[in-house]
């Protein structure tokens, strides 16, 4: 299960009305659709540094880049939001079809890898810029030894922690590293990424990452999308192993003993959950990560045009859809994410990534919203 499967586009040009806006999305998509996507990863913030790094100062010069960082959306833009919510609630799912939906999400994940394979996305080499902790603790790695900097070594984004919260996570990280030091040889770096689709982040990491004490889990309630990831050239079985199981389950995952999981990273996969699945889900993490253990997270933010553009019959619940593929999604506000799992973690980073994707050539533009938070399992866990 990967959820970032959107590629939404929207026309906004001040010469355009909210009727042209609303009309022209499918039309503009068809054409954009790729330069939106990218790396067929929409919420990837750009590889080369943190998201933050290119700001709009002059609203004439919009069409001279591709994307642009922290843009509020115009007025225009948040009327036509406001319309299409409306006319999102005016129009939900028939009642008759929710339970459909609600009860049967992994057989529509089945579907989409089946169609899909390991083709629709793209490698995330973007985490390491992101997600430097998936790779900090080690210098037993390519980048390293290619000497591309750790992301705590680039320039600073507004959004992200402070210094003193950068410090804290930074000294960590080197504890772990000690610590992992002064144990026996075989000692292991566990990481678990939950929702692993065809394998994405996993095996970048796996290629990157050639210290022997390194360990991955790959979880996903596909069973067709696990079945892709060990079919994978990749795929080996004495560095991963790739589990089907579903985050929001009584269970956790076979063979995974709970406090025994140093790293998780859910990238695009809360949001494939219903409301009333995200206690168990951020219970199951926290039983499975260490004392001091890490939970990286990217998602959909609300208001984000893939939101805004659903047409009519696609709402389940308040911010809750399905997709063309019957697929659900779930768009997030900083203050649920802090809700969610501020319960039971320690809350290092909870920022928003706004981007402003453009088209220069036809002067369009699209609003993006994601949100990426750190959360961190107490060390003092009584």
């Amino acid at each position: 299960m990967d959820g970032n499967h959107n590629s939404s586009t929207l026309g906004t040009g001040r010469a355009e009305s909210l009727k042209k806006q609303a009309s022209s999305a499918v039309e503009i998509s068809q054409i954009t659709g790729a330069q939106l996507a990218g790396s067929n990863d929409p919420g990837a913030p750009d590889v080369h540094s943190k998201f933050g790094s290119r700001l709009l100062s002059a609203e004439q010069d919009v069409f001279e880049h591709n994307a642009w960082d922290h843009v509020e959306p115009d007025d225009e833009y948040l009327q036509y939001a406001e319309q299409q919510i409306r006319m999102h609630h005016e129009h939900p799912v028939p009642t008759e079809k929710q339970e459909f939906y609600n009860n049967t999400p992994a057989a529509f994940w089945n579907s989409f890898y089946n169609n899909n394979q390991n083709k629709f996305f793209k490698d995330r080499h973007w985490l390491r810029i992101e997600f430097a902790e998936l790779f900090e603790w080690t210098t037993d790695r390519k980048s390293a030894s290619e000497g591309h900097a750790d992301a705590s070594t680039g320039k600073e984004d507004v959004h992200l922690a402070d210094s003193s919260d950068i410090a804290v996570s930074k000294s960590r990280g080197i504890a772990v590293a000690s610590a992992l030091s002064s144990e026996t040889s075989d000692a292991k770096f566990r990481i678990m990424e939950v929702g692993c689709g065809a394998g994405n982040a996993v095996f970048p990491l796996l290629a990157d990452v050639s210290d022997p004490r390194l360990f991955v889990y790959a979880c996903d309630y596909s069973k067709v999308a696990v079945d892709v990831v060990k079919s994978g050239e990749a795929y080996d079985e004495n560095r991963c192993a790739a589990l089907v199981w579903d985050l929001s389950s009584t269970e956790l995952p076979p063979n995974v003993q709970p406090g025994s999981i140093d790293i998780m990273l859910m990238v695009f996969v809360f949001s494939a959950l219903h409301p009333s699945q995200w206690s168990q889900a951020v219970e199951n993490a926290y039983r499975l990560l260490k004392p001091g253990g890490l939970l990286l997270f990217r998602d959909y933010g609300r208001n984000d045009l893939a939101q805004v553009r659903f047409k009519k019959s696609r709402l389940l619940e308040d911010n809750l859809y399905i997709r063309g593929d019957g697929t659900r999604v779930y768009f997030f506000t900083n203050d649920e994410l802090a809700d969610i799992f501020g319960t039971k973690f320690e809350i290092e980073q909870n920022a928003i990534d706004r981007r402003l994707i453009v088209n220069r050539k036809r002067e369009l533009k699209m609003y993006r919203v994601w949100l990426q938070a750190k959360f961190r399992k107490p060390i003092n866990t009584d």
